[in-house]
């Protein structure tokens, strides 16, 4: 992430089809030259972009490039009901710091049920922008909002690698999905409802 914000470097470095092993596959990150958000749940991988300001589009597809891409094989998952005191990211960033004390990091994770509200953006770089700050890698971004929405997120959670595949203020770094398929984009902010969300962990 450091190299596409700080250097500019917005290639491919990643083709999302030479991983080898899709069986339960997850991961995320952007498409490469910052034209879109990349998605891949349990081996079968989505592609947003940003058709208006309103409006998104959102294909399944591995024929896709990432400039850097976090990814996981998840094989078994452990079902946890969230707790109504979790409703935002910087709640559930706690939550899972104290869950997880004992367990191998960095690690997936995914969220299903219903989503309150939530912001999402897809990031959408104008042609032969350069980019050398985050605030010029999210030139051109585009953001949605919904409400009552059935979703899943899937994110990454880290300690050691802000900077690398989670923002540099942060631990996490997430991406929802509708159950419809038809919005995707990289989790801003997001308010869950109580007793609404079942947050799974791997197996370990």
């Amino acid at each position: 992430m450091k190299n596409v914000m700080r250097k500019g470097e917005l290639f491919g470095t990643i083709d999302l089809d030479t991983i080898s092993n899709k069986t339960h596959l997850y991961g995320l990150g952007p498409l490469e030259y910052l034209r879109g958000e990349l998605l891949i749940v349990d081996g079968k991988a989505y592609k947003s972009t940003v058709l208006s300001d309103s409006t998104m589009q959102v294909e399944e597809t591995f024929a896709a490039k990432a400039p850097f891409f976090v990814y996981a094989n998840v094989a078994n998952w452990q079902e946890h009901t969230l707790p109504d005191s979790v409703q935002t990211m910087p709640q559930l960033e706690v939550y899972l710091d104290e869950a997880t004390k004992t367990a191998t990091r960095p690690f997936a994770f995914r969220l299903k049920g219903t989503v309150q509200a939530a912001h999402v953006h897809i990031v959408n770089l104008p042609e032969d922008t350069k980019v050398s700050s985050p605030q010029e890698a999210h030139q051109g971004q585009a953001t949605y909002t919904f409400q009552d929405a059935e979703a899943e997120i899937i994110g990454f959670y880290s300690t050691e690698h802000k900077a690398i595949f989670t923002h540099h203020d942060s631990n996490m770094h997430l991406h929802l999905i509708t159950s419809d398929k038809s919005k995707m984009g990289h989790l801003d902010k997001v308010k869950f409802g109580a007793g609404s969300m079942k947050l799974y962990l791997p197996q370990e």
